[in-house]
């Protein structure tokens, strides 16, 4: 007897949970208070389906919808959310900013497409210049101390150095975590609306089994070499769009966003990391 849409659909996303329920079991985080805090998920996407269908988002639409109780809907939706979650990410978002800047604008790469070591203080190109040019709503002091907390950059008195090849944090749990949070996010969303027939994002893998270690080791210095070509292609094009929206549309306009990103993962046949 062929499964129902819901029974596939279930079965899927508990496969692909297994590794965020042992990332949440490794940092203290038991099935109770997953479940507890499931309940305000399933109220958001709920609200989100309703809206979308031009439905009202009643107590009772929600509830019926969602599942969880009509108490739990009022009751949740009568807690303010916290304000220090958003004002946590704009150090954050400036510094990726930055970063993104020095990899992508011409001004601040070698002749071979490397980001530049810059003089501190200056004119273009130097670190103060980069900033500026990124924002003016906060201090070159202020970024390069955040910077150099990430692990990301490194002023070594006489110029500061981009040691990562991306914006990604080697240092601070919190930031690693919202990249986890982001990027996964992004991915699953077009995934599961390319599933569902709703989009035709692109969301494809390469995949190949019965491998030794030495091939897999390899494979993943292709993918990483391959991956560093195709960030720079699609972020001086990322760059070039914000600054052409920046001078050219309105706020109201600047509504979206998007998001490009690779990954490698192995395991063996007992689904150990590689």
């Amino acid at each position: 007897m062929p499964q129902s849409r819901s029974t596939l659909a279930l079965a899927a996303v508990l496969k692909l949970f297994g590794p965020l329920a042992r990332f949440l079991l490794r940092h203290g985080v038991a099935y109770p208070a997953l479940a507890a805090a499931l309940k305000q998920v399933f109220i958001d996407a709920a609200r989100a389906e309703l809206r979308a269908s031009g439905r009202k988002q009643t107590d009772s639409a929600v509830s019926l919808l969602s599942g969880v109780h009509r108490r739990d809907v009022r009751t949740l939706g009568l807690a303010a959310p916290d304000p220090a979650v958003d004002e946590a990410q704009e150090p954050m978002n400036l510094s990726s900013q930055v970063v993104a800047r020095w990899l992508s604008d011409p001004a601040y790469l070698d002749a071979d497409g490397e980001p530049l070591a810059l003089p501190r203080y200056g004119e273009a190109p130097s670190f103060d210049s980069l900033v500026t040019a990124t924002s003016s709503d906060i201090r070159a002091r202020t970024l390069l101390a955040e910077l150099e907390r990430l692990g990301i950059a490194q002023n070594d008195g006489t110029a500061v150095r981009l040691l990562a090849p991306g914006f990604a944090p080697r240092q601070g749990f919190a930031e690693t975590l919202a990249l986890l949070r982001d990027n996964l996010r992004d991915h699953a969303a077009a995934a599961t609306l390319n599933a569902g027939g709703e989009h035709n994002y692109l969301e494809q893998a390469v995949f190949v089994d019965e491998l030794t270690a030495e091939s897999v080791q390899h494979l993943h210095a292709v993918s990483a070499r391959v991956w560093r070509q195709a960030f720079r292609t699609v972020m001086r094009e990322a760059q070039a769009r914000f600054d052409h929206d920046q001078a050219n549309s309105t706020a109201q306009q600047r509504i979206h966003r998007a998001r490009f990103g690779s990954y490698f993962y192995a395991a063996n046949q007992d689904d150990e990391p590689s």
